[in-house]
């Protein structure tokens, strides 16, 4: 029923809101999914975690066994070599997943995607067919994404890197970092400024003027190589170009920024369900310090953080899937809120355990690491 001067009354509005009403309980199949990676994060990733980040790397074969439960696959369709259709949410959820057991593992795993995703989601019909079959057919492959860049402002939307049209080419010129296994990538793809925008381009792993430089010395995500990429006067024809002429960029990066925040989550996740643990376990004074206000406190605000960001991701994957124009927001949002919950929780994790927090011993230490890079490891990995 209208309401005065013909606006709608807040009962109408209810009405309308609960007809689009939405839900997160996940379907048969994304339960499926997610209890089989659970499986293999509590299984392989976590136990292994400390071994890979002291050794700078995962063992192959605990990347393929990721990669044998299907997640970028069952993201593909059937005329790409896949077996099911691409969904945000299921992605998140499985992102999560992933990096509960490891958040270097889950970027390895899921590498594949920040290379494949966007041309499902930008491509033409031509590159689909072209690329997507070859990276999820076979065994795990580095197919890489690189978009970061070793500046102090750096943003998606704003890139130094430059392609320039050359006749039927383009050229690129620029330096990335944070490029994943771009010492064995077969193909990549590669972000940079196009008059004022930002587009994407295919470049193959030998192409010439591409050059991989020293690999990446960082605080965290020791067991996720990374390299600097330069690329001096690269040329690729003009069908590496994502989507041809006039595509945005802006469903690819949301969708990269979900995947990041997702990961976040799983990691926090992990770090407060061990010091919990912790703080039920240890005693002083006579009881668990998990009684102790303070430390009960701290739980308490940890876990509200976690379940607050969660469901501003789930919202964000949501909208991806249904091409709703506030998706590209919601996805930002849930990464700067993602980023900073990561921070707080890992340190808190880190207070909770003492003098125990900051030894090698315990993985609270890894974890903080590890979510101090949420922001900066954008587009690494999509959902």
């Amino acid at each position: 029923m209208g309401g005065r001067g013909g606006q709608t009354s807040p009962s109408a509005r209810a009405s309308e809101e609960e007809k689009s009403m939405y839900g997160f309980e996940p379907n048969e199949e994304q339960q499926m999914l997610v209890e089989a990676i659970g499986r293999y994060a509590a299984h392989d990733l976590q136990p292994g975690a400390h071994d890979a980040d002291e050794d700078g790397g995962w063992a192959p074969e605990v990347i393929e066994k990721g990669w044998q439960l299907g997640v970028l696959q069952a993201s593909l369709p059937e005329a790409f070599g896949g077996f099911g259709e691409h969904s945000a949410v299921t992605g998140a959820l499985a992102a999560e997943a992933l990096a509960f057991g490891d958040l270097a593992g889950a970027l390895a795993v899921m590498c594949p995607s920040g290379f494949a995703l966007p041309i499902l989601i930008a491509g033409s019909d031509e590159q689909k067919h072209a690329w997507l079959p070859p990276v999820i057919e076979a065994e795990w492959r580095p197919y890489a994404a690189a978009i970061v860049e070793p500046s102090c402002d750096f943003a998606p939307t704003d890139l130094k890197t430059t392609a320039v049209k050359d006749g039927d080419e383009y050229r690129l010129t620029g330096e990335k970092i944070y490029v994943p296994f771009a010492d064995q990538a077969p193909a990549m793809l590669v972000y940079a400024d196009l008059d004022g925008q930002t587009g994407a381009f295919i470049v193959p792993g030998d192409a010439e003027g591409l050059q991989v430089g020293d690999r990446d010395q960082l605080l965290g995500v020791h067991a996720l190589p990374t390299y600097r990429v330069a690329l001096q006067d690269v040329h690729v024809d003009a069908a590496s170009r994502l989507g041809g002429e006039g595509m945005a960029m802006g469903l690819p990066l949301a969708s990269a920024q979900v995947g990041a925040a997702a990961m976040a989550i799983g990691l926090s996740q992990a770090a407060h369900e061990y010091a919990l643990a912790y703080a039920k376990d240890r005693e002083a004074f006579g009881r668990p310090i998990a009684q102790k206000q303070s430390i009960a406190f701290m739980l308490a605000e940890m876990a509200i953080e976690i379940e607050a960001i969660r469901l501003m991701v789930w919202e964000a994957a949501w909208q991806l899937d249904e091409g709703l124009p506030e998706a590209p927001k919601s996805a930002y949002l849930s990464l700067t809120g993602a980023a900073d919950m990561a921070m707080m929780v890992t340190d808190r994790a880190v207070q909770i355990l003492g003098g125990h927090g900051y030894i090698r011993e315990h993985p609270v230490e890894r974890w903080m690491r590890n979510g101090r890079g949420v922001a900066n490891l954008v587009g690494l990995a999509l959902v």
